[in-house]
């Protein structure tokens, strides 16, 4: 990861069924049987409309863009001002980076970081840039395999130790060429502060732990 700069189509068919019930009346044994008419009671079968097909992901090569990336939703749990809550927001942030990578889109990032952070601001300025001028980036998605909180109640902010691991950024031209040579890929630590306020949590800094 650059240093600071690093959420099934279904057819149901409905048969038509039809059932016919048949009434009788008896007469004694001295006047003819007469037999009521035959009544028939059917259900009409109607075909429920298929549902629209879910749009396949597919990621960036040098043929394209990535398609149809799924757009990262803050969870409950990321809402809580608690321990649970700074883990939760501090992957989200993360999944909204990897977002921004593969589609050039950081409006989630600059939403829920602070105007302060430079390293989110820088990171911020290296995707932009990299999507610049109809170039756009394969690869470089984040992980993050393990959050810790360090959780004080009251504090005016917390704090959370989050194992980045970083896919090599790969950068193509309008025409499919390589823009540079590729990033290499990494596996760091990184320390990111976060604040609470009514409308929740906050980056506020971030750094690499060294």
């Amino acid at each position: 990861m650059t240093p600071r700069t690093s959420v099934s189509a279904r057819s149901f068919i409905i048969g038509s069924l039809a059932t016919a019930l048949t009434l009788t009346a008896c007469g004694n044994s001295t006047q003819p049987q007469s037999a009521s008419p035959t009544v028939s009671v059917s259900a009409s079968a109607t075909a429920t409309p298929s549902s629209t097909p879910t749009a396949v992901y597919r990621p960036a090569d040098a043929k394209g863009k990535a398609e149809n990336v799924p757009v990262p939703v803050l969870p409950e749990a990321a809402k809580a001002n608690s321990k649970e809550g700074v883990e939760a927001f501090a992957r989200y942030w993360f999944q909204a980076l990897s977002y921004a990578y593969e589609t050039g889109d950081t409006s989630i990032v600059d939403r829920i970081s602070g105007p302060d952070c430079v390293f989110c601001t820088g990171l911020k300025d290296t995707i932009n840039l990299a999507w610049a001028d109809g170039k756009w980036i394969a690869g470089g998605t984040l992980q993050t395999p393990s959050v810790s909180a360090k959780f004080v109640p009251g504090a005016e902010s917390q704090q959370a130790t989050v194992q980045v691991v970083h896919q090599p950024v790969t950068i193509h031209k309008p025409d499919g060429t390589l823009y540079q040579e590729p990033t290499k890929g990494s596996n760091r630590a990184s320390q990111m502060v976060i604040t609470f306020d009514a409308n929740g949590w906050t980056a506020i800094d971030l750094g690499l732990i060294r």
